[in-house]
């Protein structure tokens, strides 16, 4: 069984604290940054911590290849366990591993509607109560915002929480935007927007929240550490 302990002193929860609460139920997030900055890392960082919690996570790529995602919780559960010092690490991965399942889909031809069937289906067909839905490698250049909207209103049904991830394709290292230009038309359906950014002064990559509920987004002092791969403070 997972410490309270453990959960309880997560920097995630660092993060949940300055979002308001965390992303909650119903409502979409995004991690946004150039390739290569860890935004699949970040992501499973919050699975892994779902899990830890004892949720279910559904975790749907559009990725041509799958098996790096589960090489991916690997390695940030392993991380997770040597940072914290976990007694039992594997007891505690083989207890979790069940409550993650990975779904694979092609974005070309495929409509939203149907990558959200095929949830629902593994959801309550399958008797798979997940909580959490990651979505890797969404092409949001191909997307029209009714997809996010058709995402969020799937989300409030199903009182899920949605993460997705952007890949800045083509944007500066030195860009200042707060809102990148993909993710303008879909703004409204975005309830939580994170940059990851590196930062030269420090060479480290920032999580700037630059959207939440408040409308006043503050400082995380988080940043990706590059050896682990793990959300940490400054």
């Amino acid at each position: 069984m997972v410490s309270s302990e453990l959960i309880k002193k997560s920097p995630l929860r660092i993060l949940d604290s300055t979002m308001g609460g965390g992303l909650g139920k119903g409502n979409i997030g995004v991690l946004a940054s150039r390739h290569g900055l860890g935004k699949t890392s970040a992501l499973v960082h919050l699975a892994t911590d779902k899990l830890l919690q004892g949720k279910h996570v559904v975790h749907v790529t559009f990725a041509t290849r799958t098996s790096h995602i589960l090489e991916y919780y690997e390695e940030i559960f392993a991380e997770v366990s040597k940072v914290k010092d976990l007694t039992g690490a594997r007891d505690v991965q083989n207890e979790i591993a069940p409550r993650r399942t990975v779904m694979n889909f092609n974005q070309q031809g495929m409509r939203t509607s149907h990558v959200l069937e095929s949830l629902k289906s593994r959801i309550e067909d399958g008797g798979f109560p997940a909580e959490l839905i990651i979505v890797d490698e969404f092409d949001f250049a191909q997307a029209h915002s009714s997809d996010l909207s058709e995402f969020r209103r799937f989300a409030a049904r199903e009182s899920l929480e949605v993460w997705f991830s952007v890949s800045l394709e083509g944007e500066s290292e030195n860009s200042t935007k707060p809102i990148p230009p993909i993710l303008e038309k879909f703004l409204k359906e975005i309830d939580v927007l994170i940059n990851l950014r590196h930062h030269r002064l420090d060479e480290k990559v920032h999580l700037e929240l630059v959207k939440d509920h408040s409308g006043k987004p503050q400082d995380t002092r988080l940043v990706l550490d590059s050896k682990t791969l793990l959300i940490s403070p400054e």
